[in-house]
């Protein structure tokens, strides 16, 4: 997998639709819905733009790395933890990405079901439906960047239009006071646990951001698109989903969409989203698996993912979607600290032509991510933890920064080992 040549690279307004495309989507509003449903107005809007600024700026610095070396997220890896160590990162990104499809794909075939019932009033089963969204992605991504490009194009701002008139009817009929004061419908949020899942919700995102930005112009390009998607992108949608958890004590977005009136129209626009996410999913991952099994053509492991993904939305993943993000925020963050920290420090490195000179194991590498998913641990409050320290008190955040410095430690200690 060679780096992107110059004259295929895009501005920072292609990449924008992109990354937008991908996170705006039904799982962003459940979300949304769960900061709404488990915190005051304001703990939420707070806990949504800290969050969403932390991302921009992870995403940023992620996305730099791919801008200049051209290469996706599982070639830079293989620089950073060796070629098997990045065999590793790869399965453990995909499974996200496995998860996050199952979980887009169950959001996709509840909202089909509405429509089926709305317009046609025939009840067709949503395992089926799911079957169907998951075999219609799978056959759409195998087109490639330029499929996701141009249906993101067309989705983000059909999505963007939603939200913001669904935002508008709800702040028409209540004010932001009667919303503050609304009252709890689940378990209570901290905000520090709130970030976390900010941060969590799209940490794979920020992860194989590389994957797109290798295609971004320049630096530049790829900061401009992370804040504009990232930031300002993110933070509306988990604002709205707030505020329409709050009007209608309601975390289920479509049961929301249904609720303050919105029609079949409104359903299809949100099919349209989960499509455009879906694909972006299943892209990412099969870039992923071409780097571990490169006898195997791109088009047989995207159908072999898709396949999976399906699968995992039929068993039931949304069911568990807070814990999933929970464990997604502890394992995939130090990776991103790993490799931003080596590249900015030993760039040399990271060059496609010295490929056949990667060692096949970073040992020290992979103890840093080991130790950074168990201080994250150690900071995450029980069940899912063990609630023993506390340091940002966003474990999401507290896993990068322990993988950022201890890896700028080892790479500083090995500048003059260049190869």
């Amino acid at each position: 997998m060679k780096p992107v040549p110059r004259e295929e690279r895009k501005s920072w307004f292609y990449l924008t639709m992109i990354w937008i495309a991908g996170i705006v989507a039904l799982a962003a509003t459940a979300l949304g819905g769960a900061l709404g449903s488990g915190m005051s107005l304001t703990q939420a809007l707070i806990t949504a733009g800290v969050g969403c600024f932390l991302l921009a700026i992870l995403n940023a610095l992620c996305g730099i790395v791919g801008n200049k070396t051209g290469l996706s997220v599982a070639m830079i890896s293989s620089f950073t933890l060796g070629r098997f160590g990045s065999f590793i990162v790869s399965i453990v990104i995909a499974i996200s990405l496995f998860g996050w499809f199952g979980v887009q794909l169950d959001l996709f075939g509840s909202s089909l079901y509405n429509v089926f019932v709305d317009v046609f009033g025939i009840e067709i089963s949503r395992t089926w439906l799911m079957i169907f969204g998951g075999a219609l992605m799978t056959i759409t991504s195998m087109i490639g960047y330029k499929g996701l490009e141009k249906l993101s194009i067309v989705a983000t701002p059909l999505l963007g239009v939603l939200l913001i008139g669904s935002g508008y009817v709800v702040l028409k009929n209540y004010n932001l006071n009667e919303l503050n004061n609304a009252a709890l419908t689940m378990d209570p949020i901290t905000m520090g646990g709130g970030i976390s899942l900010v941060i969590g919700s799209l940490a794979i995102g920020v992860i194989i951001a590389p994957d797109f930005s290798r295609y971004s112009k320049s630096s530049k390009d790829t900061i401009i698109a992370s804040f504009l998607s990232y930031f300002l992108g993110y933070a509306v949608v988990l604002i709205l989903a707030v505020l329409l958890a709050k009007a209608t004590s309601e975390a289920d977005v479509v049961a929301i969409m249904i609720g303050i009136g919105w029609g079949t129209g409104a359903m299809l626009v949100l099919i349209l989203a989960q499509w455009t996410t879906n694909n972006t999913n299943l892209y990412s991952s099969a870039l992923g698996f071409s780097v571990v099994f490169k006898s195997i053509p791109k088009y047989i492991i995207t159908i072999f993912a898709g396949v999976i993904g399906t699968t995992l939305a039929v068993l039931g993943i949304y069911d568990n979607f807070i814990t999933f993000l929970n464990i997604l925020s502890i394992m995939i963050p130090p990776v991103g600290g790993l490799y931003v920290a080596d590249f900015f420090l030993r760039k040399y490195r990271y060059d496609f032509n010295k490929i056949d000179t990667i060692i096949n194991l970073n040992i020290p590498s992979l103890v840093i991510w080991g130790i950074a998913i168990l201080i994250a641990f150690m900071t995450s409050a029980q069940p899912l933890g063990f609630g023993l320290l506390t340091l940002t008190n966003a474990p999401a955040m507290d896993a990068f920064l322990v993988a950022f410095i201890l890896q700028f430690i080892v790479s500083k200690f090995n500048l003059d080992k260049r190869g």
